[in-house]
């Protein structure tokens, strides 16, 4: 007979896993809801026994007395009327009342025993209850005062055990007071002198408090075991409360210091007039310094919102000092917060704020927009680019390359691995592209506001510097809007020179971004600043060249495909040309611009070259750099620059004659060769009335002999002075004509001869 195969399916892994899943929190759940049923149970029975020891302690059985007998007090009274009002024992039969008193000094329905007499069901109770147990006990009557008792050691004999008591003697209150009183004022009278213990007493006395702190402790732990919630000790609802505590008294920290703001804003003085303007407002700095370090310092802590709300009005003040404080203070917030959070609640407060006062507000409010830390937001890549995540294998790809079991792994440790990944706590990159995309987009609509509504607003100049750090994370729909808006703000001339640049500026920030993907042609910004170079010079001017030489980074040497030769040429041409009328750290800072351009369009070597190449003449006065004809000029203006004053200045002319040369004797230094025109702008800059490279001092030597005054003038002119300095003075004119008449008649002569030689016939003729 064959044997019967098992019909029941091998469960799978994944059915493995999940029962095994839901048994274990069954389990667990079970297990729990045993403990605590039984925790409830032993939690019930404990205060049923508690509460039937007070009761036992606190009611007492009242004994029956004599009721012949007198009772002090108003017990007395009470109990004499019930005696009038009860049947007197005059009409009572002898028999009777003497029944009656046996039966109550017997009082054996009192002192039967109550525990033999079991109730009929009592054998189908599996559990008795502790009060009952405690009922059972039986009542002894009372008749005298209660007696404490000394237990003795019991007897055995044949009918049992014997127990044996005996009295403890009884101690008269009233002498016990009367000695206490009699000792009391010896007692207040003799003090007893401090002991001194010796070392071993010392080590016997720390020990006994050392066992009593450990009873101490062992009887709060046995507190706690047998009732937690009443008994613990909670720390953390002591952390709670301290929190709590905390949080409420920085709140009233906070709203004194705006109610400090608030009354020096209106002026309110106070009643008896004894703290003055002043006193308010140096009180005041001190309440908006406290604030501003509170936002800084603590962006985490409760009420950060509030105290942003706070700020945000006062970097609008009337007052310099305050505006400056809270200005500082937001650019240091935007510097340190790396995630965003913080500086994206202060941006929507600016924004609201700009916009409520019609754009009427401080150009350093949206100055502070440029210290935003959104430099590493990667506008040309995507999301999914940014922060890959890890491609898991798919089922067709296990099958191929795993086996069923590892297949089965393989599913749960992806299952794990994506449940770790969700609960990660670090600072994930999607978050912090949400939040710089939301504050760049609140930026941009305060930018574009200003452009369409307040063009000329003061506050234009810092929208332009924002649009040109900004720019090449704007959206590609808005490039061609924005590329127009800049040209007509440029050529509608009511821009100053520096805002113009600013628009230049960001026009080829825009454009070299993600606008290399669009077919925009920018000659019109390129024609602009190629005109307009000649209004730098070493006067007001002179701070708007590192504006330049900003854009001429982004307009020639990152966009050097885009740029012709002729265009090239033409810049390095005026560029030399400015250098020569500008102060020494802009010239330094154009040669260097010059010599990237060398090296990035390596045919204007040919402006080195005297002869001409092609057709034409270089026309300076020409604006547009395409048509100039810069090849067929030099750049003599080099000569020149070699014997400026400054050293700098003479190393860059030597070394862009010698053809801009990386090694040699005519190569630049690294200190020189490796900074940026910008940052060599400000090196050498003046602007602290410095000399950089400091001026040798020189020390003159003394001459042996001194000119005097005479020793200049001719021989005959000082015999001349002589002789008149010793005539006496005489008192007829002096006539000047006879030396006239002399330096008349030479010129006539001369010419007489001239004319003489004009009328007479040429020899040979005759």
């Amino acid at each position: 007979m064959k044997a019967r195969r098992n019909k029941k399916q091998v469960p799978s892994f994944r059915k493995l896993l999940k029962t095994s899943k839901v048994k274990l929190e069954n389990k667990l759940k079970n297990k729990q809801f045993k403990q605590q049923s039984t925790l409830k149970k032993y939690r019930k029975e404990q205060r049923k026994l508690r509460q039937a020891v007070k009761d036992a302690v606190s009611k007492k059985p009242i004994p029956l007395e004599d009721p012949k007998k007198k009772r002090p007090g108003k017990r007395i009274e009470r109990e004499e009327e019930e005696e009038e009002e009860a049947l007197p024992l005059d009409m009572m039969d002898e028999d009777d009342l003497q029944l009656m008193k046996d039966l109550g000094q017997r009082a054996s329905f009192l002192t039967r025993d109550l525990s033999s007499s079991e109730p009929v069901h009592a054998r189908k109770r599996k559990h008795e209850r502790v009060i009952d147990k405690y009922e059972k006990i039986p009542r002894t009557l009372q008749t005298a005062p209660e007696k404490e008792l000394i237990h003795l050691l019991p007897i055995k004999d044949k009918s049992g055990i014997i127990p044996r008591t005996r009295e403890k003697p009884v101690i008269d209150s009233n002498q016990d007071e009367e000695d206490q009183e009699e000792m009391e004022p010896e007692e207040e009278i003799i003090e007893e002198p401090i002991k001194e213990l010796t070392l071993e007493e010392h080590l016997i006395e720390r020990k006994k408090k050392l066992q009593e702190k450990k009873m101490r402790i062992a009887a709060l732990a046995s507190a706690i075991l047998s009732d937690p919630e009443s008994n613990i000790r909670k720390e953390t609802q002591k952390l709670r409360e301290f929190e709590e505590g905390l949080v409420s008294q920085y709140k009233f920290y906070l709203e004194n210091l705006e109610q400090i703001v608030k009354d020096w804003k209106q002026r309110k003085l106070k009643k008896s007039n004894v703290v003055s303007l002043k006193a308010y407002k140096g009180l005041a700095e001190v309440a908006v310094k406290s604030l501003c370090e509170l936002l800084v310092a603590l962006p985490h802590f409760n009420f950060h919102n509030n105290i942003i709300v706070l700020i945000v009005p006062l970097m609008n003040d009337m007052s310099k000092l305050i505006s400056e404080m809270c200005c500082e203070a937001v650019k240091k917030l935007f510097k340190q917060d790396k995630l965003g959070q913080a500086s994206l609640g202060v941006i929507k407060v600016i924004s609201g704020f700009v916009k409520g006062r019609n754009y009427e507000v401080r150009p350093e409010m949206l100055k502070t927009f440029l210290c935003l830390r959104i430099k590493e937001v990667e506008v040309k890549k995507d999301t999914e680019d940014i922060n890959k995540q890890k491609k898991f294998m798919t089922f067709k790809e296990k099958r191929k390359t795993l086996s069923r079991m590892q297949r089965k792994w393989k599913k749960a440790e992806e299952k794990l691995e994506r449940e770790l990944r969700e609960a990660e706590a670090s600072e994930s990159t999607e978050k912090k592209l949400k939040l710089h995309t939301e504050t760049l987009n609140i930026v941009f609509v305060t930018y574009f506001r200003i452009l369409k509504k307040a063009q000329r607003s003061p506050l234009l100049p810092a929208v332009l510097e924002g649009l040109a750090k900004f720019a090449h994370l704007i959206n590609v729909e808005f490039f061609d809007d924005l590329l127009v808006v800049l040209h007509s703000l440029i050529e509608s001339g009511d821009l100053s020179y520096q805002e113009s640049l600013h628009c230049v500026q960001t026009a080829f920030h825009v454009l070299s971004g993600q606008g290399d993907v669009l077919n925009i042609d920018p000659m019109k910004f390129y024609t602009h600043l190629y005109k307009t170079l000649f209004k730098l010079h070493a006067g007001a001017t002179n701070e708007g060249v590192e504006i330049v030489l900003q854009c001429l980074d982004v307009m020639l040497t990152k966009r050097r495909k885009q740029v012709s030769q002729q265009r090239a040429l033409a810049f390095i041409k005026r560029l030399c040309t400015l250098a020569l009328h500008v102060l020494p750290n802009s010239s330094i800072g154009i040669l260097a611009t010059n010599r990237i351009l060398m090296h990035t369009f390596p045919k204007t070597d040919l402006l080195f070259d005297n002869e001409s190449q092609g057709s034409g003449v270089f026309l300076p006065e020409l604006d547009e750099p395409e048509y100039c004809n810069a090849q067929n000029t030099a750049l003599w203006e080099l000569h020149a620059l070699r014997r400026h004053y400054h050293p700098i200045v003479q190393r860059f002319a030597a070394h862009l004659i010698a053809g801009a040369p990386s090694e040699g004797s005519e190569a630049l230094k690294p200190e020189l060769s490796r900074r940026s025109p910008a940052e060599l702008f400000e090196a050498y800059s003046m602007a602290a009335m410095t000399f950089n490279p400091p001026v040798e001092s020189s020390n003159s030597k003394r001459k042996d002999k001194v000119l005097q005054g005479d020793s200049f003038l001719s021989e005959e002119i000082s015999q001349l002075i002589k002789r008149h300095c010793s005539e006496v003075a005489t008192q007829s004119p002096v006539d000047f004509t006879k030396y006239l008449e002399t330096s008349v008649r030479l010129p006539t002569e001369a010419k007489l001869e001239v004319s003489d030689q004009r009328r007479m016939p040429p020899s040979g003729l005759d």
